[in-house]
């Protein structure tokens, strides 16, 4: 059951697709308080989890640590960022009660879960205008699963977009991208894309491709002869450049947010000085999805959207004030305290909040303080860039996926989960995120393997490959002036080979299972608890995930490990893909069991009673063949295999289903 209470007057986000009256009176958990804010209060029982939270730091189990959505530019995914690149403001609490709990707010809500007081959850913002939905249900899935529904169908990405990409900041020149695909089939290492980074435009400007690319669309299609598809990335801000079509087109349009006295907002992003789109007005949204086309007509089928928290370097105002401190920094005898200072005010210039609050929307007629609907911006770029695609090929699906996001941009992309570091821990980290990001509608969704910056190591990227092997977005991306990690760069290339082939002899499962959550509004990564509500120990784990209704992912995380120690919370059997390409498959007793991991296996766990389906692997998507299929798991077991054409978007679930049967062996 849902139920919605509203309180004040609160901003329309579109992030609930579902009509619900508001209710009368108090939600039947926690205590409200409306006279400084808004403030939720609820007393937490020693056995009670919390999950949610989407794109979140630290555990599945969101208890004992504080959590602000205030979506942020911070690549430093420390243990005590307490914001990342998105708001999700979702959480179940499971325990004696159980239920879900939605903010639907777009500025800085922040979630105390157990942090001051370890008994209590406290949720509060600065301002009462919101619309609060609390969901009971028979379980943290039951719940999930309305939640779903609520805020409608998840993105469907194409088939393609299952392949492995590779992507650098630092690929600037034509020659980069082409020696990159060059490599990657020289040495039969499975690739369907390339992502072009920042440098592929003209001088930053988004919807364009610097000079030394000449015929863009003749050279996009030798490398989609070749089944690579390039991917470019699109940034929010728009440089202010006389004669630049886009620029001039806004300016006159009125299509870029504003300052308080109606002049264009102004701040510097890459190309230097910019002014952002107005993505929360109607008319600036259509207008800037339309540009897509640009690329389109030249044969892009994907984009990536970044720097849409937004993210903001300086602003001319900003800089104003520090030359000003400066002088009389440069005039005085310095102390201490002055030089930190001063160095404070210079860091301080990038993402201020005086500067979101100095920037306004067009919403409706009426101007609307960024700061109070920051949240939206990433959501609504992908919108416009989703809603744009749509409109110029109705029938054709597009790979999309934007850094910043709140719930609702769901239904138009995917996400990766930003600036990841080459840590061992953020592979844990990776893993953590993949439920709560499916329970909030995010299911094409994955990291930087290998992380994007620091200097990544063999055996760090081949683990983290091992995970990317599961999740929809499997892309090797790092940062220039790193070290560079493609995979052939590494001795050994036939390790990279195997574990990447594993990926595609797992195609036809990972797009199946992707298909059907998305079909049915249902999660493709559930946390153990999910599925074994009754085990404690099921419960606790957090360091493996169910994947589909089938299959268990126990991933190595640990550096020099030889293996780990896995929980079984039933009998289940050891799927091992070895080297040579052979099968081992090994049935355990429920339990726990230290299970040996070397670097070049991808290990997996079938559930009792279910089978899974195979194919050969291939070097891209486009030649998997599905007349090389078979079933591994258990005997006589059956599985419900999705396949469509995985282009177009007339999905039917029924139609393009068919049942599969694991036959006993001979």
């Amino acid at each position: 059951m849902i139920k919605k209470y509203t309180y004040g007057t609160p901003f329309s986000t579109e992030s609930v697709t579902e009509p619900f009256a508001a209710s009368e009176g108090m939600p039947e958990f926690g205590v409200i308080h409306l006279q400084e804010g808004f403030s939720f209060t609820y007393k937490l029982r020693d056995e009670d989890v919390v999950y949610g939270l989407g794109e979140a730091n630290r555990g599945i189990n969101k208890r004992g640590y504080q959590y602000i959505s205030n979506n942020s530019d911070n690549p430093h995914h420390h243990e005590d960022v307490y914001s990342l690149y998105a708001a999700h403001n979702f959480i179940i609490v499971s325990g004696e009660q159980t239920f879900g709990l939605y903010f639907d707010y777009p500025s800085t809500l922040t979630f105390d879960v157990g942090y001051t007081r370890s008994d209590e959850l406290h949720i509060f913002c600065e301002r009462a205008d919101l619309d609060l939905y609390v969901i009971t249900g028979e379980n943290p899935y039951d719940i999930t699963k309305q939640f779903r529904k609520m805020i409608g169908r998840s993105y469907i990405a194409p088939k393609f977009a299952f392949g492995f990409g590779q992507s650098r900041w630092g690929y600037k020149t034509p020659e980069d991208f082409v020696t990159v695909a060059e490599k990657y089939r020289e040495n039969h290492i499975p690739i369907d894309m390339v992502y072009m980074d920042i440098d592929y435009m003209d001088n930053y400007k988004d919807f364009t491709v610097n000079e030394e690319f000449r015929d863009f669309p003749q050279y996009v299609e030798n490398l989609k002869k070749d089944h690579i598809r390039l991917v470019p990335i699109i940034d929010a801000g728009v440089k202010i450049e006389d004669g630049y079509d886009v620029y001039e087109e806004g300016v006159e349009k009125n299509y870029f947010c504003k300052r308080q006295d109606g002049s264009d907002f102004v701040a510097a992003v890459w190309p230097g000085y910019t002014h952002f789109p107005d993505v929360l007005n109607p008319d600036a949204r259509k207008w800037f999805g339309e540009k897509y086309k640009r690329l389109t007509d030249a044969g892009i089928e994907g984009f990536w959207n970044d720097m849409n928290e937004p993210a903001i370097f300086f602003t001319p105002e900003g800089v104003k004030d520090v030359k000003k401190a400066m002088k009389a920094f440069i005039d005085k005898e310095e102390t201490v305290q002055d030089v930190w200072a001063i160095g404070a005010q210079v860091t301080g210039l990038a993402n201020n909040a005086e500067d979101y609050a100095s920037m306004y929307h067009n919403v409706d007629g009426k101007m609307v303080r960024h700061d109070q609907v920051h949240n939206l911006f990433g959501y609504n770029m992908t919108r416009a860039a989703g809603e744009g695609l749509r409109e110029i090929s109705p029938d054709k699906r597009c790979l999309l996926f934007s850094r910043s996001s709140y719930i609702g941009m769901h239904r138009y992309g995917g996400i990766w989960t930003g600036d990841n570091k080459s840590w061992w821990s953020h592979i844990l980290l990776n893993l953590k995120m993949l439920p709560s990001l499916n329970m909030c509608g995010f299911l094409y969704t994955g990291a930087d393997l290998g992380g994007f910056g620091c200097n990544t190591t063999r055996d760090l990227l081949l683990r983290w490959l091992a995970l990317g092997v599961f999740t929809p977005l499997m892309r090797d991306h790092s940062c220039e002036n790193t070290r560079e990690q493609e995979c052939y760069q590494f001795e050994h290339m036939e390790d990279f080979r195997h574990i990447i082939g594993v990926r595609y002899r797992l195609i036809p499962y990972i797009y199946s299972e992707y298909m059907k959550a998305a079909l049915t509004d249902d999660m493709m990564f559930k946390p153990l608890a999910f599925e074994y509500p009754e085990d404690r120990m099921a419960v606790n784990v957090e360091d493996q995930l169910m994947l589909g209704n089938e299959i268990m992912i126990a991933p190595v995380y640990t550096q020099n490990a030889i293996g780990r120690y896995v929980y079984l919370p039933e009998a289940m059997m050891l799927v091992r893909f070895c080297p040579d390409g052979k099968i081992e498959q090994t049935e355990m007793p429920k339990g726990h069991h230290f299970v040996e991991v070397p670097l070049n296996e991808v290990i997996l766990f079938i559930r009792q009673g279910k089978c899974i389906p195979l194919v050969d692997a291939a070097e891209c998507v486009d030649e998997i063949d599905m007349d090389s299929l078979q079933m591994i798991g258990y005997e006589n077991s059956t599985y419900q295999l999705y396949d469509d054409d995985g282009y177009t978007r007339a999905y039917d679930l029924e139609k393009s289903t068919v049942w599969l049967k694991k036959e006993e062996n001979k």
